[in-house]
């Protein structure tokens, strides 16, 4: 149950994100189409990076929109996600610092959660101030990659630098869009914060269910710090994550056998729930598509 109401609060940011940008879609379909975002990550390389492009097929189908702007959305989502994930996690880590010695292991997180803190927003200020100069850097780099791929399929031309640059014009007057309209962003930021909350409470359910007495805000520390792991190689950061989450629980004090069974049960909601049923709508929007159009 938490697991679903994780899917639902992250695929509301993404209804709430798409009429923003002006390509509404009903809410049941914007969570069916996030649980088809999910999906991709979970089947590519190194989580969200490699499934990114895949999602925003997904999104720009199901909205009936341009390409640009399905990526342009669930790009925004994900940043959106970024912050409840780095103020809960620094939230738990300030509530037990007044309470427990940090071994190495939480050092090690609190020293990870508090550089992505500081480093990311910089990022993004920088990024955004000079965007048109990364927009520039950015049409230089894809254009030569984009004409190589356009070369391999027989009967097309490949796609010329005015062409990519337009392709990169929109999805920087996409984002513009996203991040003009306040009141929207706030009520995105919020469900984001809900499914960061529903993914706690599921982990911390899971180890109440195997006799395990923890504070809430150990949930709350290992989750976004495990999410972190998603980065990783390997599809949807699959075993990287669970290894993060069984290491940051050991830290404080649950039996490691706890700790697996605990994260194998929440992984169960969390992987599977949405690669099952994300694979069945990405199968529909592969074959028809599109569906549910509309607000």
């Amino acid at each position: 149950v938490a697991a679903a109401c994780w899917l639902t609060s992250w695929g509301l940011a993404l209804w709430t994100v798409l009429g923003g940008l002006g390509a509404p879609v009903r809410g049941h379909v914007a969570v069916l189409v996030f649980a088809a975002a999910t999906f991709a990550n979970n089947v590519t390389p190194f989580g969200q990076a490699g499934g990114e492009p895949v999602s925003a097929l997904f999104v720009s189908r199901a909205a009936d929109t341009e390409y640009e702007t399905g990526l342009a959305a669930i790009a925004s989502v994900d940043s959106l996600n970024f912050v409840p994930s780095i103020a809960l996690a620094t939230a738990g880590i300030a509530y037990f610092s007044t309470r427990l010695t940090f071994g190495s292991r939480l050092r090690l997180a609190s020293y990870a959660v508090g550089a992505l803190a500081l480093a990311v927003p910089l990022l993004v200020v920088v990024g955004w101030r000079y965007r048109h100069a990364v927009e520039r850097g950015a049409v230089r780099a894809a254009t030569p990659v984009a004409r190589l791929v356009g070369r391999l399929f027989p009967g097309r031309e490949p796609p010329t630098r005015a062409a990519v640059r337009s392709r990169v014009d929109g999805f920087v007057h996409a984002i513009e869009r996203a991040t003009g309209n306040r009141r929207r962003l706030a009520l995105a930021l919020g469900f984001s914060t809900s499914g960061w909350l529903c993914q706690s409470v599921s982990l911390w359910l899971a180890l109440t269910a195997l006799g395990v007495s923890v504070p809430f805000a150990v949930a709350l520390v290992a989750v976004p710090v495990g999410a972190i792991a998603g980065v990783t190689p390997l599809p949807g950061g699959l075993g990287g994550i669970e290894t993060v989450l069984i290491a940051l629980l050991a830290a404080f004090s649950v039996p490691a056998s706890a700790a697996g069974g605990a994260v194998v049960i929440h992984r169960v909601g969390t992987y599977l729930l949405p690669t099952v049923l994300g694979g069945g709508v990405a199968g529909v929007l592969g074959s028809s598509g599109r569906f549910g159009v509309g607000s």
